[in-house]
């Protein structure tokens, strides 16, 4: 009786698994040839894409039939080819047809690590006719491509990919006899990230000039109180304007990004360098000797920046 019970639950195990069920269901190749990538707009977490799309499949059941799942506008999909498309067919005998798609889609920005960060965005496309035990969507071969003289400004293109999965939906829409709850969904995946010489050149080098200025204020002699205590308080200005040029750029994020971090912990290094400063003018007046503050301040000088550079690179690292 155990054997037997067992036995059945395995079968049913068997039955209900997602490879028996691609197995059973009509697969229609798919693939994607990026044209344009363009309006990345971070503020409503939004991008445009052109694209040509390519399916081949045999069997009864039309694929091309498909709705793309992060779509946030109406999109334009138009026949790619010439004759009559209804009827192409290759020799083999394989049905073929090719689109060319234009829209908006949806693609939460995720802005942690600015100004290093690196973005996947993504196009999901489902057929809402047929569910996936009927029809799976499968990747052709070499069938994620972008344009070779795709060139977007301020974006480095690092690759595209192209995957298949079931899309669980965990309900059937109210209607149990007809509605489905598990589709087949191909995604096509293009990565950008921002070059690495913004973050240098244009965020990091006008920060990094400040920090020398200010720093710099413990090289002085400790007489010219005045000059010494006018750097770093110049530098900490500065800070606060090159930080409030870049934040006016972004989304209002409600979390620190990495460039945050960075400038939280110039604004440390700097306040400390003012009341060193303070420190160094109250041990002159009680008669210390000039040559031991200056020795102290250029060895501390060293410190500071060296904290300053370590503290960049962790920052970058983690």
């Amino acid at each position: 009786m155990f054997r037997s019970l067992l036995s059945i639950f395995l079968i049913s195990l068997f039955m209900a698994s997602p490879g028996r069920v691609a197995a059973q269901a009509q697969q229609a190749q798919v693939g994607v040839y990026l044209m344009n990538l363009y309006d990345l707009n971070m503020d409503e977490h939004s991008f445009y894409a052109d694209f040509y799309i390519w399916f081949k499949w045999k069997g009864d059941i039309d694929p091309t039939d498909i709705e793309f799942v992060n779509s946030i506008e109406k999109w334009s999909m138009a026949i790619a080819q010439s004759g009559d498309s209804s009827n192409m067919m290759l020799k083999d005998g394989t049905n073929y047809r090719i689109y060319r798609v234009e829209g908006r889609f949806f693609h939460s920005f995720s802005l942690n690590r600015f100004p290093l960060d690196c973005h996947t965005l993504d196009i999901q496309l489902e057929s809402p006719e047929h569910p996936a035990d009927s029809l799976v969507y499968v990747p052709d071969t070499d069938a994620a491509e972008i344009r070779n003289t795709l060139n977007l400004v301020g974006w480095e293109t690092r690759g595209c990919t192209l995957e298949t999965s079931i899309h669980d939906y965990g309900t059937n829409f109210g209607n149990p006899e007809e509605n489905a709850q598990r589709y087949s969904n191909l995604t096509y995946t293009v990565t950008l990230a921002r070059p690495v010489s913004y973050f240098i050149l244009k965020m990091l080098l006008p920060l990094l000039i400040v920090m020398f200025v200010s720093i710099g204020a413990l090289i002085l002699h400790p007489t010219y109180i005045d000059t010494r205590s006018s750097l770093p308080i110049g530098g900490l200005l500065t800070a606060v304007f090159l930080q409030q040029s870049y934040s006016d750029a972004l989304p209002d994020t409600g979390y620190m990004v990495l460039m945050d971090k960075i400038y939280l912990l110039s604004y440390l290094l700097i306040s400390i360098v003012l009341l060193q400063v303070i420190r160094s003018g109250n041990d002159l007046e009680r008669g210390k000797p000039e040559t031991l503050i200056m020795k102290r301040e250029r060895r501390l000088a060293k410190v500071f920046l060296a904290i300053f550079a370590v503290g960049v690179l962790l920052l970058c690292a983690l």
